[in-house]
């Protein structure tokens, strides 16, 4: 005999499906839940973490920072430093240079010229001063030129002019007589002792002596190597 079942089976399935699917869908949610928590975590964790590390290099660039002008410092000291230095190996070895530039200066003037202004300039030196001739002027560059400390002279300014202090109405004063030009001229400071600074003595132009015995010109005079400067001169016969 055929068995009939008469319940609403359908309508239980139904809810029973219904009742699967709700645990599923609330299962899905707690999941998604736990994975968003977790992401959250992860990132919040990876932003700590770099705000860290950022704070780290902000610290090392301030020591940096320290450390770079604590070394412009030492470098401005430094330069400082050798800038002393290089002054203070200057004169040293430019003590001896003005010993033996008035040295020069004595033995390479001739008769009948005096110095009345000397100036320097850097390594340019400026001499002024009155002469009895033209003549005497040119000997005093050649021996300027030939006595290793002084170079390149250069003659600026040679006139006939009176001594200062005297006028046109006033008498002429014994120097004026004696010395009546006055000159001015250039030259640049050598040091023999570096090769190439200071040019070799010309043995035509370097002053000495004239020898014992030999007899000088009337019309030209050499220069005397060991004459002091005069102070007052008089004109050649």
């Amino acid at each position: 005999m055929a068995k009939i079942n008469l319940l609403p089976w359908r309508a239980e399935r139904r809810a029973q499906r219904q009742k699967e699917f709700y645990g599923m869908l609330g299962v899905a949610a707690a999941i998604s839940v736990l994975l968003a928590l977790f992401i959250w975590f992860y990132y919040n964790g990876q932003i700590d973490g770099q705000n860290e590390r950022n704070a780290f290099l902000q610290g090392e660039i301030a020591k940096v920072d320290a450390q770079i002008t604590e070394i412009n410092a030492l470098d401005k000291q430094k330069d400082r430093l050798l800038a002393r230095k290089k002054v203070i190996e200057e004169l040293q070895a430019n003590r001896s240079q003005m010993v033996h530039l008035f040295d020069s200066l004595v033995r390479t003037i001739p008769d009948g010229v005096v110095l009345t202004s000397i100036k320097q300039e850097g390594n340019v030196l400026t001499l002024q001063g009155r002469s009895q001739s033209n003549a005497r002027v040119s000997t005093y560059m050649r021996n300027l030129e030939g006595s290793g400390w002084m170079t390149k002279p250069d003659l600026s300014v040679i006139e006939a002019k009176a001594a200062e202090g005297q006028g046109q109405s006033a008498p002429i004063s014994v120097v004026g007589r004696a010395l009546p030009y006055m000159f001015s001229l250039k030259v640049e400071l050598a040091n023999p002792a570096d090769p190439g600074t200071a040019p070799a003595a010309d043995p035509a132009t370097a002053p000495a002596a004239a020898p014992a015995g030999a007899a000088t010109p009337a019309t030209s005079q050499p220069p005397q190597a060991t004459t002091p400067p005069q102070t007052q001169g008089s004109p050649a016969s």
